[in-house]
């Protein structure tokens, strides 16, 4: 418990969730360094800090501002996005498969972006547009159809997962109708990538973190909250229909932004959270270290894929998918074999 040496402001800090925030922050300003100084145009730190400033070496201007640092601001803030989003998600439903890419929220993203590439020929920036436009129409719909008296999380995951398999029938009846060259680029779009991002896309992405995350920040306590019950919550001052609205909406926001600037990266909204949360052992929601571990691992991921497949730009989509998927066979068998022993 830290307090002011009048006692008049004090407030709890976690040691173990502190720890592991700054090793993951740690770990996210390592990897940043070692992919703005690696690759074909190799840099030395102090390089890419006089490119920052202007006076770098001939030719890194290009490399480190308009290559490398907004792929980079991208993979940190569209992981952070995502695990922030999936952690409110799995605490608000009390169940560890409420994520946006399961309950319907990227794959709605996914129809308003395929609109946009196939039916309406738009580009990068209406594509984004498309995407944020179909993932909050998705949530409004899963809201309607999940409300009798109040949104409860088993009937949001239900009711989002059907809602998710029928827009994937949909994404893939767009792609038959497509010609040869809007399904490329709608597949590859599909797969969810940081190749080719520049700042049109992590200017959008940097704002809706520092609105939604310092929100969702606040709200964190009523988090903890929540999963106590809606008897508890409320007989502790939490109105819990109107927290989880707002929870809920901050969670779309996020999803849908970042699932715009980078397409539906797999699996990293459903793992990131949980693992930070295993790795603090908190009782509530670590947002902050959720955030961070979002960010660790997409950006760690997307540095895989460059410099193990140096000869191919691979989306980073294909690493998330493969970590996220051995992840979630896990969590189904823990949860199997928890479920059989309470039996």
């Amino acid at each position: 418990m830290l307090r002011t040496r009048s006692e008049r402001v004090s407030f709890r800090v976690d040691a173990r969730a502190t720890t592991v925030a700054l090793a993951l922050l740690a770990g996210v300003i390592v990897v940043g360094l070692i992919a703005m100084t690696t690759g074909d145009y190799p840099l030395s730190v102090g390089e890419v800090v006089q490119t920052l400033f202007g006076q770098g070496p001939p030719g890194a201007d290009f490399v480190v501002t308009t290559l490398r640092l907004p792929r980079l601001l991208a993979g940190i803030l569209v992981g952070a996005a995502l695990s922030v989003s999936g952690s409110i998600l799995q605490s608000v439903s009390g169940n560890a498969l409420g994520s946006p890419d399961l309950i319907g929220f990227t794959n709605g993203s996914a129809v308003g972006a395929l609109l946009v590439i196939i039916v309406f020929g738009g580009g990068a920036v209406q594509v984004s547009i498309g995407a944020l436009v179909g993932g909050i129409a998705t949530a409004l719909v899963l809201f309607v159809l999940a409300y009798r008296g109040g949104v409860h999380g088993r009937r949001l995951v239900l009711i989002g997962i059907g809602l998710s398999t029928m827009l994937l029938s949909v994404n893939s009846y767009l792609i038959t109708r497509a010609s040869l060259q809007e399904a490329v680029t709608a597949q590859s779009w599909l797969v969810g990538s940081l190749n080719g991002r520049g700042w049109e896309q992590v200017v959008p992405v940097a704002v809706a973190v520092a609105v939604l995350i310092p929100l969702a920040l606040y709200y964190g306590r009523r988090l903890s909250l929540l999963e106590l019950g809606d008897d508890k919550a409320k007989a502790l001052g939490v109105h819990a229909d109107r927290t989880r609205l707002v929870l809920v909406t901050v969670s779309v926001l996020l999803a849908a932004v970042a699932t715009a600037a980078a397409g539906p990266i797999a699996f990293l909204a459903l793992a990131a959270p949980q693992l930070a949360r295993r790795l603090t052992k908190a009782a509530g929601p670590s947002l902050v270290a959720s955030a961070l571990m979002g960010a660790f691992i997409l950006t760690l991921s997307d540095f895989a894929v460059q410099r193990v497949f140096s000869g191919t730009q691979l989306p980073v989509g294909i690493a998330t998918g493969a970590i996220g998927g051995l992840y979630l066979a896990w969590l189904l068998v823990h949860e199997w074999r928890r479920n059989r022993a309470a039996g």
